[in-house]
């Protein structure tokens, strides 16, 4: 259950930086403190969410198609110490097998996120 307060920042999140905004919101809504990264859509992490001592560094993806390779890896490499999240926004991203297997690989989480 969230508080108000948490819940009046999550919606603030979501309608300042969209769809990344809404992904950050959840992980809001969830709990964790939120720093979202102003950028491109292709810099490497998107935003940053802390909890208890977990640290995660959060790229969103929502183009339709294969998930290139390449998005893990500069995910992975520009973590550092915080544990790498990739999450595909709807049903377009497709992953393969060789994109699953460098994600475990590499430690990147990968979570499907459909509002």
């Amino acid at each position: 259950m969230a508080t108000a307060r948490e819940a009046f920042e999550a919606k603030k999140l979501a309608a300042r930086y969209g769809i990344v905004g809404k992904v950050a919101a959840s992980y809001r809504m969830a709990g964790y403190e939120v720093d979202v990264m102003d950028g491109s859509a292709e810099a490497p992490a998107h935003f940053k969410a802390w909890r208890r001592g977990e640290s995660l560094v959060v790229k969103v993806y929502q183009k339709s198609g294969r998930v290139p390779i390449s998005v893990v890896e500069e995910l992975a490499s520009a973590s550092g110490d915080s544990k790498p999240v990739l999450v595909l926004y709807g049903s377009g991203p497709k992953l393969t097998s060789e994109v699953l297997e460098k994600a475990r690989e590499l430690g990147v989480s990968i979570r499907r996120f459909r509002s």
